[in-house]
């Protein structure tokens, strides 16, 4: 009665769950340890059911801290609330030919209500969920100059719906280090942004599992239609 009571005040219309659900077999970033979830309190035997979990902060839907690629960037337990919890956007830019989402392409459906916002990134990648070479190594992701349009209208957490906020080509992870080196949060590996209207506005709520000193951690990331 007490949450029916709570979110009749906050007037939510409705709540998107945008997280992936992470399993013992599952398709993450190709180099990274499969999770492993395995029993070790079994109600029958014990009286309480209990896991163990064994993965890579970086598993499923998680967040980047600057501290993944920089040892004086800001870890995942301090990033600051009010960016992990903020207004927000989804958008569904094209990608061109090498996989790469351009400024010219953010250009194209970027409304000026978007700056300093969450923006995440709708490719249409989550739906191709599966052990396959393109699902692994071909997603798109920002380019370059790109991420230079994010850092430009103010964003500080982007996310998007493949494995990582750029193609898997780009080795020398150029963009990632571009983002989270000017105080951009980047959310990986989102789920059903296809369930969220294009330009319309969502409270978005990501909360990274509060690692110290973390490079990143795994997050329950939703959508709030107020």
């Amino acid at each position: 009665m007490t949450t029916i009571t709570r979110r009749t005040c906050l007037n939510l219309k409705k709540i998107y769950d945008l997280s992936v659900t992470l399993l013992p077999h599952m398709p993450i970033w190709p180099t990274n340890p499969m999770p492993e979830i395995v029993p070790i309190g079994i109600v029958s035997r014990d009286g309480y059911n209990v896991e163990k979990l064994d993965f890579s902060t970086h598993t499923g839907t998680h967040i980047d801290a600057p501290y993944h690629f920089d040892e004086r960037g800001t870890t995942v337990d301090k990033i600051d609330l009010n960016v992990l919890v903020n207004k927000g956007y989804c958008i569904r830019p094209k990608y061109n030919s090498k996989q790469e989402i351009t400024a010219e392409a953010l250009k194209a459906v970027w409304r000026p209500e978007y700056d300093g916002k969450t923006i995440l990134i709708d490719t249409g990648w989550s739906k191709k969920r599966a052990f396959t070479r393109e699902f692994l190594y071909e997603f798109p992701g920002l380019s370059m100059d790109g991420a230079e349009f994010i850092m430009e209208h103010k964003v500080k957490l982007v996310g998007i719906d493949t494995l990582g906020i750029e193609p898997y080509h780009h080795t020398d992870f150029h963009v990632h280090k571009r983002l989270l080196g000017a105080g951009v949060t980047v959310i990986e590996d989102l789920a059903n942004l296809d369930q969220l209207q294009e330009g319309k506005e969502y409270l978005v709520v990501a909360l990274p599992v509060k690692v110290g000193n973390g490079s990143g951690a795994m997050a329950r990331v939703i959508a709030i239609e107020e």
